[in-house]
């Protein structure tokens, strides 16, 4: 019902809770030869490093080479990962020996490296947000299904264990009827933040606060609140020296006649603040806090104070690469079983609607319904 189709969210709870790997341990222990996947990455920016981290921590992938059009950095990232590096991307695409690419580059080149590498063959798992328009989100959704590649988006926040959890609880019933829910993030993303690459902070490569920073915490809304009927918002340059937004808000209704409040903002003196997910219904409260989704402030159901003792206030103390790892295994499990990604490009495509009709609510100051 929850899923169409992709990993249910139980096997999801398996993986993290387990780790892919070790289910590739015993395939080995029993005379089964399971290849590794060899990958390459696309684009050696700040986050790609969480990517090469993570690779280097699972045993059944090998990260072959990166690409960078700056060679000097490039060289860097293969230096410290221990693979060779390219400046060109056809370069890179024409790797037999690599199977997924994760392109971590631009926001508004995804769409365009992601068709090439389609077309190459290779599997895609590209970082949030899948691409900045939806025409070009659907041709790179189309291209990776005819050429029968498979297209995985990196929102790592689904497989934080609190939100496992609640989205559990939702998918067994327990909230009753959503009533409403709310995505807050209160981060710090200064000046210097954006001066440090001339893309951040423009329309055409970055997209936008919402698209580059905020998208994880939308993504998470409508995902437990189920589809977007209609959207109305603002969105604003308050501090930042940008082309786009440094604050947004806006309300939805979804489907369900439920309904969404959203405040988002790089904009938070001194230092990121909070992120915040909470999901309401008439049988249940979850709160998911701190500042990136790292601990639980209210768990309530009805017989669930045990498991409310155990969950509030707890904080999670991850690798900086926990969240990455879990989407590659999760990518790892889905070409090997040969089953869509957790986040593939139509399940992303969800949120991308959802910011861009803000925009566009922003801009006309209307409500923009989208079914």
């Amino acid at each position: 019902m929850f899923n169409d189709g992709m990993v249910d969210t139980l096997k999801l709870i398996k993986l993290v809770e387990r780790g892919v790997t070790s289910r590739y341990r015993s395939d080995l222990n029993r005379g089964v030869i399971m290849r590794e996947l060899g990958f390459g990455i696309i684009g050696c920016s700040r986050i790609a490093a969480k990517h090469a981290e993570a690779l280097a921590h699972i045993e059944q992938a090998q990260l072959v080479a990166v690409m960078d059009i700056d060679e000097a950095r490039a060289k860097e990232y293969a230096e410290a990962y221990g693979c060779e590096y390219y400046t060109k991307l056809d370069d890179i695409l024409g790797r037999p020996d690599i199977q997924v690419v994760n392109i971590c580059t631009p926001n508004g080149l995804h769409a365009e490296q992601g068709i090439k590498a389609a077309r190459a063959g290779k599997h895609i798992l590209v970082e949030k947000p899948v691409a900045l328009t939806l025409e070009s989100a659907d041709a790179l959704i189309e291209a990776c299904e005819q050429e029968g590649v498979k297209l995985g988006v990196v929102h790592q926040n689904r497989f934080l264990p609190p939100v496992l959890k609640a989205r559990e609880a939702l998918e067994r019933g327990r909230f009753g009827r959503l009533t409403h829910g709310q995505a807050t993030v209160r981060w710090n993303r200064n000046q210097e933040y954006y001066d440090q690459a001339d893309w951040r902070g423009t329309r055409e490569m970055d997209g936008g606060m919402l698209l580059n920073q905020a998208i994880h915490n939308l993504d998470l809304l409508q995902w437990f609140m189920g589809p977007v009927e209609s959207v109305f918002g603002y969105a604003g340059t308050k501090v930042r020296n940008i082309e786009t937004e440094d604050v947004a808000v806006a309300v939805v209704r979804f489907d369900s006649g439920a309904f969404g409040v959203i405040e988002a903002a790089t904009t938070i003196y001194p230092k990121n603040l909070e992120e915040r997910l909470s999901i309401f219904g008439e049988t249940g409260t979850v709160v998911i806090g701190g500042t990136a989704l790292s601990r639980v402030e209210a768990w309530e159901f009805p017989g669930g104070e045990e498991e409310r003792e155990k969950l509030v206030g707890q904080g999670l103390e991850l690798p900086r690469y926990y969240g990455h790892q879990q989407v590659i295994l999760d990518m790892i499990d889905a070409v090997r079983n040969d089953r869509r990604p957790a986040v593939d490009g139509r399940e992303a495509r969800k949120v991308l609607e959802l910011i861009l009709a803000i925009y566009e609510s922003s801009k006309t100051g209307r409500e923009v319904k989208l079914r």
